[in-house]
């Protein structure tokens, strides 16, 4: 006779039995990400998140004065969960690999990449947002830089670089949403490669 299966509630009631006060603040930053990019950011509360993350109410009180911090720090939270598993380093400077992986990304972190979507446009009504969210970019700006640079002749514009990230931005929100489904991002990337071998084979201009 088998087990049955364990129900979100059961998951809710063991994290209420692990965590308490002091603990498990990554937990609640999940919970987070996890709410905003299932939801949208205007769901986004104390209870929602004490909900996903099957704690009580008080506990993400404790650890979060206010929605707006709650805000802040899930955002810095996705930053840095987001560039330690960036596609685009260190990769092997060959086109063929160039964010390998992309696809599955969007796949396997789908709350993690709409949340930072959800955050994008929040910051268009929030000002105070848009250091962190440029900090997120220009992190990934850098990565993409660095490894074009490997695959390309020196001197890569950062215009160049931009748009390579920008087609990139699109591509993963287009999969996100629904707009294309993965084999229409493969088809795409394969594109993109081509261009950047077609680019790295072209002998440099003389003056």
């Amino acid at each position: 006779m088998t087990e049955p299966a364990e129900t979100s509630q059961d998951r809710r009631q063991s994290a209420r039995k692990r965590l308490g006060y002091g603990e498990g603040r990554e937990a609640l930053l999940r919970a987070a990400v996890r709410v905003v990019g299932a939801r949208g950011l205007r769901h986004l509360t104390y209870r929602a998140v004490a909900e996903e993350a099957g704690v009580t109410h008080g506990l993400v009180v404790h650890h979060f004065g206010s929605r707006d911090a709650l805000i802040e720090e899930s955002l810095a939270y996705a930053i840095r969960t987001s560039l330690s598993s960036s596609l685009l380093e260190p990769g092997t400077g060959r086109p063929e690999d160039f964010v390998a992986g992309l696809t599955d990304m969007v796949e396997e972190d789908a709350d993690g990449q709409a949340y930072q979507y959800e955050l994008l446009l929040e910051a268009r009504r929030r000002p105070e947002l848009l250091p962190q969210v440029r900090e997120l970019y220009d992190e990934y700006f850098g990565a993409s830089h660095r490894e074009l640079d490997r695959i390309l002749p020196p001197g890569v514009s950062p215009t160049f670089n931009r748009l390579v990230f920008a087609a990139l931005d699109g591509l993963v929100l287009h999969q996100l949403t629904g707009i294309a489904d993965r084999g229409d991002t493969e088809a795409c990337l394969a594109e993109l490669r081509s261009l950047l071998r077609d680019l790295g084979e072209r002998p440099p201009d003389r003056d």
